[in-house]
């Protein structure tokens, strides 16, 4: 693997380690302060995400954003790979979170979120290959100095918000 497919190898698992803390511990640093109720929602766009009768499109929206880094790394990490190839990882992880979050009783399991967390994927995806078509092999160079420099803003981010909630 080449110096550059490394960082942003790191990045990715970096990321994740966020998303998954942000997704499963809701930003907690243990499960006992995290309320505890388990349910599941198998009609999208229904249940969780109507709030007074209406959807709630705040949460489809953010659901939808914080997976675009998931399919931007898969697509600059694996770009040899076919488009269904790089969307069953990112199904298969918004699925997995969904799981665990039905087994440790840690939320509620939505087929909204698997599908918005999929689009969001699905964006990043798309969002690498048109920059690729401009940038041609300078593509993993840049979206790696973007990624890293957004990994800084984002973590920086969240310890800003730590501080400020104690």
């Amino acid at each position: 693997m080449k110096r550059g497919n490394k960082i942003t190898a790191a990045l990715f698992f970096l990321y994740l380690a966020v998303l998954t803390w942000i997704i499963l511990l809701k930003m907690q640093f243990s499960f006992s302060d995290l309320d505890h109720f388990r349910r599941i929602n198998w009609i999208p766009f229904a249940g969780s995400v109507v709030t007074n009768g209406t959807i709630d499109l705040d949460e489809i929206i953010n659901n939808l954003i914080v997976f675009i880094p998931v399919g931007g790394y898969l697509g600059m990490l694996k770009p040899g790979w076919p488009f269904w190839k790089k969307v069953c990882p990112i199904f298969g992880l918004s699925l997995v979170y969904e799981i665990l979050q039905f087994v440790f009783a840690i939320g509620a399991s939505d087929i909204t979120d698997l599908l918005s967390n999929t689009l969001g994927g699905v964006v990043g995806i798309v969002f690498v290959w048109l920059i690729s078509k401009g940038l041609k092999e300078k593509t993993n160079a840049v979206l790696t100095v973007v990624a890293a420099a957004c990994t800084v803003l984002v973590l920086a981010f969240l310890a800003l918000l730590l501080v400020a909630n104690r």
